[in-house]
């Protein structure tokens, strides 16, 4: 497994333990490029989360979708093994800043 399949499994788990809905997303040529990894609704809220391995950068196109979803009112995160993951449980436990 890719160090960014580990990330993507850790995050699923916590997903799961909280009880978000989401889906994992694929552009495969047919879907918008850009789009966070992992797409989902929690407590009523949308969230996208891009996860990265190591130290793995955001693209453009992908800081574009994720600043996309927090224009719409939803959360939109970046993970990898060492960041951004206080920050995924803060909104899955339903913290405020």
């Amino acid at each position: 497994m890719t160090p960014e399949g580990k990330v993507k499994d850790k995050i699923k788990a916590l997903l799961k333990r909280y009880g978000a809905w989401y889906f994992m997303t694929t552009t495969a040529g047919f879907g918008k490029s850009g789009v966070p990894d992992i797409v989902g609704i929690h407590k009523g809220k949308g969230f996208g989360i891009e996860c990265k391995a190591g130290k793995g950068k955001t693209t453009a196109l992908q800081d574009i979708q994720l600043r996309a979803i927090e224009t719409a009112g939803g959360t939109a995160l970046v993970v990898n093994e060492t960041e951004g993951q206080e920050a995924l449980l803060r909104f899955l436990r339903d913290e405020q800043d």
